[in-house]
């Protein structure tokens, strides 16, 4: 990798991806956003007019590609900016056309901005990253914290999180990403970092079902306070930082995702306390929602390592055996009673 990071390839043209591109385009790098769907992509070179997010007019100097190779090949720093449950798939695609080509990754950065653990491997995202591509652990890193594209893309001041265990590196990257309106903060805690990511989204998937049964802030201020409990519970017993999750990627990006009217996780629990089923709900969604799949996750991640989850368990019993919300609400407000102690 050179000195600076200045070369940028983006992997995946959602509403996140194009926000991250826009950050990086204001700091002067040169970015390359590749995305399999190569239809869209070319109408959206040609009318620069971004779809998922109507007001932002697509710069330039940002090109859109459908050619891999042409977009990674002289990439200082390549960001996987697909849904958690693609981030395999692209990973595979990756290293086919780095083979082919001759492309040596362990000379690149790589970044993760999906957030997500995949269902029965419970590998982080970095993980499958490292792992299919058998990148050195040292140029693995994750960003995470309350951040949603809307806001970014309309360069709404933001603070972020960046993780990994190449200080040099991290310090880099530290230095790409900020901005007058989008500042960094770096932590050597990639695991606790990505946990609470993913499970934030769970939470919020609860939080939605919260405001559309009618509950009000009371409840919603408990369930973020239980929920990051168990977020940090689980944490504990897989060894990551405890303060992790009272920073930006925990306590922060839980904060956002379960108030926030951007949030498609806290909008699909809104739809569950209508009545409406998960098949419904996601088929009428053009974005994804990726506390679904996180809840399968961690729900099972929990009963393997016998940590406490009544929140997450709660659910997972609505998402995937059709519990009634109400009746969820009503069984943890039931549990016995107990001292409060956060660990």
């Amino acid at each position: 990798m050179q000195n600076d990071i200045k070369n940028v390839a983006i992997l995946g043209l959602g509403s996140w991806g194009m926000a991250i591109a826009l950050v990086l385009n204001d700091n002067k790098c040169n970015i390359n956003i590749w995305d399999v769907n190569s239809k869209r992509i070319k109408i959206l070179d040609k009318t620069k007019k971004f779809d998922l997010l109507d007001w932002i007019k697509i710069p330039k100097q940002i090109k859109l590609l459908d050619d891999m190779k042409e977009t990674i090949q002289n990439s200082d720093l390549i960001i996987f900016a697909v849904p958690s449950n693609a981030i395999r798939d692209v990973a595979e695609k990756l290293k086919k056309v780095a083979l082919n080509n001759k492309i040596n990754l362990n000379r690149k950065v790589f970044l993760s901005v999906a957030k997500g653990i995949e269902y029965e491997t419970y590998n982080y995202m970095t993980d499958i990253i490292g792992e299919t591509l058998n990148i050195k652990s040292k140029n693995l890193f994750a960003l995470s914290g309350p951040s949603h594209a809307e806001e970014v893309s309309k360069k709404i001041p933001t603070t972020v999180c960046i993780s990994g265990e190449n200080k040099t590196i991290l310090k880099k990257l530290q230095k790409t990403f900020s901005n007058n309106y989008f500042r960094v903060y770096i932590t050597n805690d990639l695991k606790g970092l990505e946990l609470g990511g993913a499970a934030k989204n769970i939470i919020a998937i609860a939080a939605g079902i919260v405001d559309s049964i009618g509950l009000g802030d009371n409840t919603k201020a408990a369930l973020i306070t239980r929920g990051l409990l168990e977020i940090a519970r689980l944490g504990k017993k897989l060894g990551t930082k405890t303060e992790t999750f009272y920073g930006l990627s925990g306590l922060g990006d839980l904060i956002v995702t379960c108030i926030s009217r951007h949030s498609r996780n806290r909008y699909f629990g809104e739809q569950l306390g209508k009545g409406k089923t998960t098949k419904k709900i996601l088929s009428e969604m053009n974005m994804v929602a990726e506390g679904v799949l996180a809840t399968k996750s961690i729900y099972n991640l929990a009963k393997k390592h016998k940590v406490e989850m009544p929140i997450v368990t709660e659910i997972y019993n609505v998402i995937y055996k059709n519990k009634s919300p109400k009746t969820s609400v009503i069984n943890l407000m039931q549990r016995e009673l107990k001292e409060e102690k956060f660990l």
